[in-house]
Order: C-alpha cells, then sequence, then structure tokens
C-alpha cells in the first residue's frame, strides 16, 4: 500500500497561481507546513507520518517550487505569506497553526504578525531570523549556484545542510526537490529574502511561539536566533535539539514531531 494512498492531492488557485497541496490526517488545530529554500511539501513528509493521526496536517509547495506553478515574479517574503493567507482562506481553516522551516519560517512569521483569525500557535524550525542577513556579491552568486546542479547539492547536503546521516532515498528526494525549482525562486532568497527586515513587524506576534533550534545548525545558528529572533517576537521560546542541523524535519523527524506534539499538547 502507497504511505499516500490516503493523501488529498488538489491544486487551488490563489493569487494568480496553483499551488500544490497535500492534505491528509484529521483533527484540530489544523497544521500548515510551510517548506525551506530548496524544499517542497515533501520536505515534511516524516514529520507528517507522525502527526496526522491526531492532526490534519497540509503541507504545500510553494510558488516556483515543487509542482506549484513557477512564474517569473512573486517571491518576495511578503508575497510568499500572502500565498499561504490565501491557501487558509481557501481551504476555510478556522483553527490552525503556522510550522514553518528556514525561509517557510521568515514567511511566517510575517504572516503570523497580522494576527489573522483563527491562528492559535506558531511554530518555527531552524527558522531564517527576521533581520536582514547581509551578502557579499560573490556570496549570493555562490548560494545561487550552489543549487544548480547534482554534485553542488550533494555537496551542501554533506558539509553544510545536516549534522546526521541521511538514508540514500532521503538524499535524492533533497536533490531532487532543489533541481526542480524555478530559476527565479532559487535567485529570489539570497537577492531579496535574505534581505527583507520584517523585525517590526514580528513584534506584533502575539501567539504562543515555539523555535526548534539544532544544535549544529550552520545556516540559522543558535545564536544568531537568541539574538535577531527571540529579543523581536516577546511569545516566543527556543529549544535546542541536540546533534541536528539544519535539515531538522529530514534528520530527526521523530524528535520534530514530539516537539510540535508536546507544545500544542501542553
Amino acid at each position: 500500500m502507497s504511505r499516500f494512498q490516503n493523501d488529498s492531492f488538489t491544486k487551488p488557485r490563489v493569487n494568480g497561481i496553483h499551488l500544490n497541496v497535500r492534505d491528509q490526517g484529521r483533527g484540530e488545530p489544523s497544521l500548515l507546513f510551510l517548506h525551506y529554500w530548496g524544499g517542497s511539501s515533501r520536505t515534511w513528509d516524516l514529520v507528517i507520518d507522525r502527526l496526522k493521526n491526531d492532526f490534519r496536517c497540509i503541507a504545500y509547495d510553494h510558488r516556483g517550487w515543487g509542482d506549484s506553478d513557477k512564474p517569473e515574479t512573486g517571491y518576495s517574503i511578503q508575497e510568499l505569506a500572502n500565498d499561504a493567507e490565501a491557501l487558509i482562506q481557501t481551504l476555510g481553516l478556522t483553527r490552525y497553526v503556522l510550522i514553518g522551516h528556514s525561509m517557510g519560517g521568515k514567511a511566517a512569521q510575517l504572516l503570523a504578525s497580522k494576527q489573522p483569525a483563527g491562528l492559535e500557535a506558531l511554530i518555527l524550525v531552524a527558522p531564517a531570523p527576521p533581520t536582514p542577513i547581509n551578502l557579499t556579491e560573490a556570496e549570493r552568486q555562490q548560494r545561487i549556484q550552489a543549487y544548480g546542479n547534482r554534485e553542488a547539492v550533494e555537496f551542501l547536503i554533506q558539509n553544510v545542510l545536516t549534522a546526521v546521516p541521511l538514508p540514500s532515498e532521503i538524499r535524492k528526494q533533497i536533490v531532487e526537490d532543489t533541481l526542480k525549482g524555478a530559476l527565479p525562486a532559487k535567485q529570489a532568497w539570497p537577492e531579496k529574502g535574505l534581505l527583507e527586515d520584517i523585525s517590526p513587524a514580528v513584534r506584533d506576534i502575539c501567539v504562543p511561539t515555539l523555535v526548534l533550534a539544532g544544535e549544529n545548525d550552520q545556516v540559522e545558528k543558535i545564536e544568531v536566533l537568541e539574538r535577531a529572533l527571540l529579543l523581536n517576537i516577546p511569545t516566543a521560546r527556543l529549544k535546542t535539539i541536540p546533534e541536528t542541523g539544519h535539515l531538522s524535519p529530514l534528520e530527526v523527524p521523530d524528535q520534530i514531531a514530539i516537539e510540535i506534539r508536546a507544545f500544542l499538547c501542553d
């Protein structure tokens, strides 16, 4: 039996594009999962497998990634947050939790800052901070090129993105998802998304917020999150996941699911 046999796959139209949505499980509040730069809805599969018996779990591909539409424009953090907000309205969610990873975490922060109706909590997994991260032109080009071919992505997985050995099928998934991304989506994050300062906005977040940080994360380091995120989101508390890198939903899905469940059931 396919592990996804009971999934509901839809492609609702929001903000002029179609988003690929995987909807599974039941129970409230609903959990809406936003993936990282380079990922897809599949990034959350292993975590969702452990939560879908108790919660409705909805994961989608951001515009430009996975099987969602790939327009030439629309990749700012504000536009990604707008897509999530429109999807919530389209799906008719009345009680929900935003769960964002890395770039998806920055978009989730911005949406949560608007205090949308029905939002009960915010969970940020290895999130990008709300403050700008300034890169040199060489660093920006390096990041874009790092997503350009299989060998470069494999190098990133081994040396930057993870601290826990991954099964071969998960490594293959990461490579496939990264290479499938549209060029405008790959360029937008290092050229624009990282530079956006949403720190004034996130001070308006008022729902309980959990930050799950990997102890060995080389991308979103704990000391940066403590300084740039915790000081700007008054409701946030940080939990360190031991011996884990940036792709914690794929490295330690059991632990991520346990922390999500404990936070929501506290």
